[in-house]
């Protein structure tokens, strides 16, 4: 029972990062109808970003996250202004070969500057536990979890209680409608991809401790990112949070109980029996 808590714990916390991960893209998506193949590149981006915050400046991982959401919100509206706005009403896969195209220059990019080798960040408490009840918790996992679940319920909070987090919630339900009603949608796809950016490169500071940083980290996670997002719901918050804790605590569970080697193929099977089962996902309908 005690190595079923460990794992248990140890994968929803790294599923709270997940959860980050899948929401950034599903307001991307809620929002524009854009499918971001560059949300797993724009996470490498917020990697390096706190990798040089740290060895160049002497800045805490979790405390750059303070240099590294404003930083990327404005990359993320920068990319939304001058490529994305661009094919909003292109055919579908125009917009997938761009973003494609922005995730491949922002990789090799990556490259060019820093080199393929792979990068460690390590901190005075990268292998520090807490114990609670005999369980071992990492400080590097349980710090990130705090972290996501306080900016989660901030944003919760952004798009429920406030006029712009409305105005966001209305142009993903209806783009035409909330135009007639007066809401400024172009301004709400910039703010929209620049949270979406923002949540990419936090998770990206807040697992840096965690993970080896290279050019093609972003991969990985933007497949997990569609995972997380269809699995929870498309467009929606909480679909993604939840979507990201499942998907966390199954590898994790996987790991232990199967094979380390093959957590990620029970974690597609356990996608396509929601896909066979639910096609909308755990949550239902399309919703923000």
């Amino acid at each position: 029972m005690t190595v079923f808590l460990q794992s248990l714990i140890s994968g929803v916390l790294v599923g709270g990062v997940y959860a980050l991960i899948g929401i950034g893209l599903t307001i991307i998506f809620g929002v524009m109808r854009v499918i971001n193949f560059a949300h797993g590149d724009l996470l490498m981006v917020g990697m390096y970003l706190t990798f040089f915050a740290f060895t160049l400046l002497g800045i805490d991982p979790f405390l750059s996250v303070l240099l590294v959401m404003p930083a990327m919100f404005l990359l993320g509206a920068v990319l939304q202004r001058v490529f994305i706005n661009r094919v909003l009403d292109a055919l579908p896969q125009n917009q997938i070969l761009l973003t494609i195209g922005l995730g491949l220059v922002m990789s090799n990019t990556a490259m060019l500057l820093f080199t393929s080798d792979y990068k460690i960040l390590t901190t005075s408490y990268s292998s520090g536990a807490f114990q609670l009840l005999g369980l071992s918790i990492s400080k590097p996992l349980g710090i990130s979890f705090a972290i996501t679940a306080a900016l989660t319920a901030a944003l919760y909070w952004f798009l429920i209680r406030t006029d712009t987090g409305q105005a966001i919630r209305a142009t993903a339900q209806d783009r035409e409608a909330a135009q007639l009603m007066g809401v400024n949608v172009r301004r709400m796809s910039v703010i929209a991809t620049g949270l979406g950016a923002a949540l990419a490169g936090t998770a990206g500071a807040l697992i840096s401790p965690t993970y080896y940083i290279y050019p093609q980290v972003g991969g990985a996670f933007t497949l997990k990112a569609f995972v997380i997002v269809v699995l929870g719901g498309m467009g929606s918050v909480i679909g993604a949070t939840l979507g990201g804790i499942v998907i966390g605590a199954t590898e994790s569970l996987a790991a232990v109980y199967i094979s380390s080697g093959l957590k990620e193929l029970v974690v597609y099977v356990l996608f396509l029996l929601v896909l066979l089962f639910k096609p909308a996902g755990l949550l239902g309908k399309s919703r923000m």
